[in-house]
C-alpha cells in the first residue's frame, strides 16, 4: 500500500495530469497504473503543446498528415485523438473496474471556442465521436458562454470534465447546468448511469495570485494568510457538493454524482511541501489530477491525515473573511484568474498550431 492507495480510500481518485506519445508507445503509462496507482489521466491544450514539441515521436503521423495535406488544427487534433483513444485503451480495465467511475482519460474542446457555445458544443460532439470509447471525458470551460455546451452534451449522454473553475459562485453554474443536462438525458431515455462527470477546481492558481496580493499588502496579519486561500476555496466547493449533490441531490434514478476534482496542484511556491493540495484535499467522492512531480511527493512525503474535507466549511469560510479583511477583493482574483486561465490554454494552443504548420509545411 501507498500513499495514493491510502489516498484512494479515504475518496480520493488519483488522475495523471499529463500525457504523451512517449509514454504511451514506452508504456510507461501502464508502468504507472501498476506502480503508482494511477486511475485516470487529464490532459490540456498545454500538455499536448510539450508533448507534440519534443522528440521524435509523432514524426511519422506529422509526415501522413502532411502528404494528405490536412489542415494545421485538424492535424494537430487529429494526433491528440489518437494518444487519448490509446490512453483509454490501457485505462479499460481500470473503467471496467470501477463501473465507469474511473478509468478516465479527458480531452479538451479547443480553447479559442470558450466564448462560443455553438461552436464549443459541436467540438465536444465531434471529440466524442471520433474517440469512440465510453472513458472518455470531454473537457468544456466553465465560461459564460461554454456552461450551457455543459448541459447539452450531458443530455446527450457525453461525460463531461468541466475545466477552469475558480469560485464557489461559478460552481453553483456548473452543478446547476450539470443537473440540467442529466435530467434531460433522463427525460430523453438515455441510461444516465453510463454519463460520469467531474468539475475541475482550479487550487494552486488562486494561491499565486492572491499570495502576490498579500506580499503587497505587506502587513503580519496578511503574510500569515499566504497558501491559504486555495485550500479554503477548494474546502467551501466541497461543502457545497455535499449541499446540492448528496444523499438529497434530486438526481435521476442511477445517475452519478458529479465529482469535485481539484486540478493546479502542484505547488507553485517552493516554500510549500510538495504535496500540500494533496494532504489538504482529501476526502469522499473527489479526483486529484495530478503532474508526475506531485504525485511522487505525495509517495515520498507520505503526509496523509485523514480526510481533510469533510466538516472544514466554517474554517474555510473564516480564512476568506480574513483575506477580506486585509483588503483581498476575491471578485476581482477570480476575474483576473478566469481570463488568465482560458489565456493561457490559448497561448499554448497557437503556440503548438504554429509549431505543427511549419512541420506540415
Amino acid at each position: 500500500m501507498t500513499t495514493i492507495d491510502d489516498l484512494y480510500q479515504l475518496g480520493t481518485s488519483t488522475w495523471l495530469d499529463d500525457l504523451s506519445r512517449d509514454r504511451i508507445k514506452s508504456g510507461n503509462l501502464a508502468e504507472l497504473l501498476e506502480t503508482k496507482s494511477i486511475v485516470g489521466v487529464t490532459t490540456n491544450p498545454a500538455i499536448f503543446a510539450s508533448a507534440m514539441s519534443k522528440g521524435t515521436a509523432y514524426d511519422a503521423q506529422i509526415a501522413e498528415l502532411k502528404d494528405a495535406g490536412v489542415a494545421v488544427d485538424e492535424a494537430v487534433f487529429a494526433m491528440s485523438i489518437d494518444d487519448v483513444r490509446d490512453a483509454c485503451d490501457i485505462l479499460a480495465p481500470v473503467y471496467e473496474r470501477t463501473g465507469g467511475k474511473d478509468g478516465r482519460v479527458s480531452i479538451e474542446v479547443d480553447p479559442r471556442h470558450a466564448a462560443d457555445h455553438a461552436a464549443t458544443i459541436e467540438q465536444a460532439r465531434d471529440l466524442w465521436a471520433k474517440v469512440d470509447r465510453p472513458n472518455v471525458m470531454i473537457k468544456i470551460p466553465a465560461t459564460d458562454e461554454s456552461i450551457p455546451a455543459i448541459s447539452d452534451a450531458l443530455a446527450e449522454g457525453i461525460s463531461v470534465n468541466v475545466t477552469l473553475i475558480f469560485s464557489v459562485d461559478r460552481y453553483k453554474q456548473v452543478i446547476h447546468a450539470f443537473k440540467d443536462g442529466i435530467k434531460r438525458a433522463a427525460e430523453a431515455g438515455k441510461d444516465v448511469s453510463t454519463i460520469h462527470s467531474v468539475a475541475s477546481f482550479f487550487v494552486s492558481r488562486m494561491d499565486s495570485e492572491v499570495d502576490k496580493r498579500l506580499e503587497a499588502i505587506g502587513s503580519e496579519e496578511a503574510l500569515a494568510l499566504r497558501g491559504k486561500a486555495g485550500i479554503a476555496n477548494a474546502r467551501l466547493a466541497y461543502a457545497l457538493f455535499l449541499q446540492e449533490l448528496g444523499e438529497d441531490s434530486g438526481l435521476p434514478a442511477g445517475a452519478n454524482p458529479q465529482r469535485p476534482l481539484w486540478a493546479s496542484t502542484g505547488v507553485k511556491n517552493p516554500e510549500y511541501p510538495k504535496s500540500l493540495y494533496v494532504s489538504e484535499l482529501a476526502g469522499p467522492n473527489t479526483v486529484n489530477t495530478m503532474p508526475e512531480a506531485t504525485i511522487d511527493a505525495a509517495l515520498a512525503e507520505g503526509n496523509l491525515h485523514g480526510d481533510t474535507l469533510t466538516g472544514t466549511q466554517d474554517e474555510a469560510q473564516q480564512v476568506f473573511k480574513q483575506l477580506k479583511a486585509v483588503g483581498i477583493d476575491m471578485a476581482d482574483v477570480v476575474r483576473v484568474l478566469e481570463q488568465e486561465g482560458v489565456d493561457k490554454f490559448v497561448d499554448a494552443w497557437n503556440d503548438l498550431l504554429e509549431s505543427m504548420a511549419a512541420n506540415l509545411k
